[in-house]
């Protein structure tokens, strides 16, 4: 698990040392409460001070307290040295979501790395701020709009793990979590070339071309990686937003130019929609501000991707 194996080590030597001067003190004063107790006052003598005790009470504190320094130092550092051959995964934070890019293009909301190799983390925001956070690897890092920031871990076991934000960023803070997929060599080799291929386009604005045979699962993607799901749901429910869910082909009322008027959710609508977020706003919803969907770049074939996603989702 990389450094977190010398946290663990250093956390135990704070830990022991802390408890066996617990111990020590609170039996001290209770011996000394019990051998020095009177039942009432006495003369009280003139202590001018006594070398030896007073050599021990600095040295023994000052050894203990530069060997902690020393285990966090060396944490430290282990933490903040990343390995050259480490995969890099690009990670973007925003409200309230987690997407991740690899090298090849793939872009997920789903963090899935190998087992056993060192992953580095490039992080970035595109609003506010949030921490990037995995409590079973005992790492957590701000993520800083304008500020590029670092991370890195080695997962030595293969499994799933919960992947948090730890800086309150909105109303939505706490539904800003994704999950870490660690897997096998092997398994994690199919992944990237299969999920790969999804990212491979010939696909145009109009969304009826294929990206990697799947544009919809493209589009699956892109909607839970670019932020969509800040004021949108998928099931039905309603947020910010009108719920994305059975929304092609679907007859609205918006408010066009301050004036009512009904449209059909067909492919013209919905790219307006995305590019122009303020143009037609659904009735009901034209008092959301868009700044969040005005902040999302978006190319026409991703758009494609997201409207035959769109066409799927019922």
């Amino acid at each position: 698990m990389g450094f977190t194996d010398t946290f663990d080590e250093t956390f135990k030597f704070v830990f022991w040392v802390s408890i066996i001067l617990m111990i020590a003190i609170t039996f001290a004063m209770v011996y000394f409460m019990v051998r020095y107790h009177h039942s009432r006052n006495h003369q009280a003598e003139d202590i001018h001070g006594h070398f030896g005790l007073e050599v021990t009470w600095t040295v023994i504190p000052t050894i203990l307290v530069m060997a902690m320094f020393y285990y966090g130092y060396v944490g430290y550092k282990e933490m903040d040295t990343i390995p050259e051959d480490a995969m890099v995964v690009e990670t973007t934070g925003r409200m309230w979501s987690w997407a991740f890019k690899y090298d090849n293009g793939i872009e997920t909301d789903t963090l899935v790395v190998p087992q056993g190799k060192a992953v580095r983390l490039n992080l970035g925001s595109t609003d506010v701020i949030h921490s990037f956070y995995i409590p079973a690897f005992k790492i957590k890092k701000d993520v800083v709009p304008g500020v590029n920031t670092t991370m890195w871990f080695q997962p030595d076991t293969a499994g799933t793990y919960d992947v948090f934000c730890a800086e309150y960023c909105g109303d939505r803070h706490s539904y800003m979590l994704t999950k870490l997929k660690v897997l096998p060599k092997a398994q994690y080799d199919n992944w990237y070339s299969t999920t790969g291929a999804l990212f491979t386009s010939n696909s145009s604005a109009s969304g009826s071309g294929e990206i990697g045979g799947n544009n919809s699962a493209r589009g699956e993607i892109l909607v839970k990686t670019k932020g969509c799901a800040a004021c949108h749901t998928f099931d039905g429910t309603t947020l910010l937003a009108p719920s994305l869910k059975g929304v092609y082909g679907k007859t609205e009322t918006v408010i066009t130019d301050g004036k009512e008027r009904t449209v059909t959710v067909d492919e013209e609508y919905l790219i307006r929609s995305i590019k122009q977020p303020d143009a037609d706003k659904v009735k009901g919803f034209d008092g959301v501000a868009s700044v969040p969907m005005t902040q999302i770049e978006l190319s026409d074939e991703e758009i494609a991707a997201i409207i035959d996603y769109l066409k799927e989702l019922k």
